[in-house]
């Protein structure tokens, strides 16, 4: 029992930090990957480009301005396109686990350079070399779990194309923020889309976005009241019961 305590002490440190930073920050999303990171931490904001100048007298078209017939989707950095999230959904997961195991040795010595006889007599009478030790050991486990999930969440989203891939494809970038009675809703989200999965009224569902990382939560008075305490949280973490 004192050796088991002395290896669990020694090894905590090793996954202490990993385990304290997510118990009092809570669980982080993980940055997309094409296959390094791609989302920068903070929003790049570009330069305005150069405004068109004004159409000329008895002119209908302006300098700039874009065609009445071309594509008018997310293309180049610096567009918005519209995020459609609509996930619903729902899991159940069900497992038990029954294990046994019943082991015996026996072990001897009938000649032992010759002191078989000698060892008889330091001894407790009795004594058989050919059966000096003998152990038995008898375990039994059984352990039972199920796991179920219920996920609803629509919502839209304007996201900025932070940058163009060589295939083509963009990587997207949006986040929102409302503010109502001192409680901060947050809706982020981030991927990599292709130009073709984009509707002709430049949307897109989130399910057509590669590397997706979407983050709905908040802050303030509720979420700290709804939230488990960092104390509490460090003790049912690292609890041995």
């Amino acid at each position: 029992m004192r050796f088991a305590v002395l290896a669990a002490l020694a090894f905590a440190p090793l996954a202490a930090c990993s385990t304290v930073a997510e118990t009092v920050r809570g669980p982080q999303l993980t940055p997309v990957g094409y296959p390094a990171a791609l989302i920068p931490q903070e929003q790049v904001i570009l330069p305005m480009a150069q405004q068109p100048q004004p159409a000329n007298a008895n002119s209908l078209w302006k300098v700039g301005a874009r065609t009445f017939f071309g594509d008018q989707r997310a293309a180049r950095v610096g567009d918005i396109l519209t995020v459609q999230i609509d996930i619903d959904d729902s899991a159940r997961t069900q497992n038990s686990t029954t294990t046994s195991r019943t082991s015996g040795q026996t072990l001897g010595f009938p000649h032992l350079f010759g002191l078989e006889s000698s060892l008889g007599k330091i001894l407790p009478g009795g004594f058989d070399p050919s059966a000096a030790i003998e152990t038995g050991s008898t375990s039994n486990k059984a352990g039972a779990g199920a796991v179920t999930r219920s996920e609803k969440i629509s919502l839209t989203i304007a996201a900025v194309v932070t940058g163009v891939l060589p295939n083509g494809n963009m990587v997207i970038q949006g986040t929102q923020e409302v503010l109502t009675n001192g409680e901060l809703r947050r809706l982020t989200v981030s991927g990599i889309v292709r130009p073709e999965d984009i509707s002709a009224a430049n949307t897109i569902r989130h399910t057509q976005i590669a590397e997706a990382r979407i983050a709905y939560g908040g802050r303030g008075d509720i979420s700290r009241v709804q939230k488990t305490p960092a104390g509490q949280g460090l003790v049912e973490a690292f609890s041995p019961f």
